[in-house]
């Protein structure tokens, strides 16, 4: 078997020892960072302005904290990354957007699912740990996609969005399940550095998934029973 060197965007995996002193210093990514914010200080206002700060500084933790390094190290690092960006950037850069006149329901959460669940299939995770760009690639469709469902669920009927939120809970607690119950490790770029964390590489695997099966999945339902309770509501009365 030939050996493979995976030099992930966010660097070699790290051990114990060093990762919480492995910041990215990427002067790029933070130019970036720095000038998206300055942006949305200057074009938004009210609420929306408070949003976005919010969700930069998600992205922050995502890409230029330990996390990004740690990401590098253990597939469970790496799956709160992206969760990260669905259920918490891309929420608040939704809000931050005006409301859809014809929101895709149906399509927006067919793409998020889609795009979510290809970059989990092996073969394509381990080319975007492998190439900065197909990284890159990665990370903007899975947050793209997901801005997208959260505008969509945002601007939709109640009854839309709550059948949208119900599909990507059992959508996203599938592939939790899927990957639990792999009876072998299917990621290669962290086998190493589970091992250098004390666990096994199925062991990663596993707590990812439930991270995914669990919390995440619980995510969509919480924001589900959300818009269920807006339905419940009666309506105001009107006067006669």
């Amino acid at each position: 078997m030939v050996d493979v060197a995976w030099t992930p965007y966010c660097g070699p995996a790290p051990d114990p020892a060093e990762a919480l002193g492995r910041w990215n210093g990427d002067p790029i990514l933070w130019a970036v960072l720095a000038a998206a914010t300055a942006a949305g200080l200057v074009l938004l206002r009210g609420p929306a302005k408070g949003r976005y700060v919010a969700a930069m500084a998600v992205l922050a933790v995502g890409f230029i904290s330990p996390l990004c390094a740690l990401s590098s190290a253990l597939f469970t690092a790496r799956t709160l990354h992206h969760l990260l960006l669905v259920l918490a950037a891309a929420p608040l850069l939704a809000l931050c957007l005006p409301r859809l006149r014809r929101p895709r329901v149906a399509a927006a959460t067919a793409v998020q699912a889609v795009v979510f669940w290809a970059w989990h299939a092996p073969a394509l995770y381990a080319q975007a740990l492998s190439h900065d760009g197909i990284y890159w690639l990665m990370q903007i469709s899975i947050l793209g996609s997901a801005v997208w469902f959260w505008a969509t669920v945002r601007s939709a009927k109640g009854h839309a969005a709550v059948a949208a939120l119900l599909a990507a809970m059992l959508l996203m607690g599938l592939l939790g399940a899927l990957i639990v119950f792999a009876s072998q490790p299917l990621y290669a770029p962290h086998f190493a550095g589970a091992l250098a964390w004390s666990m096994t590489p199925l062991e990663d695997q596993q707590a990812a998934g439930l991270v995914m099966w669990a919390p995440a999945a619980a995510a969509y339902l919480l924001a589900a029973l959300w818009r269920i309770n807006g339905l419940l509501k009666p309506a105001p009365e009107t006067a006669t």
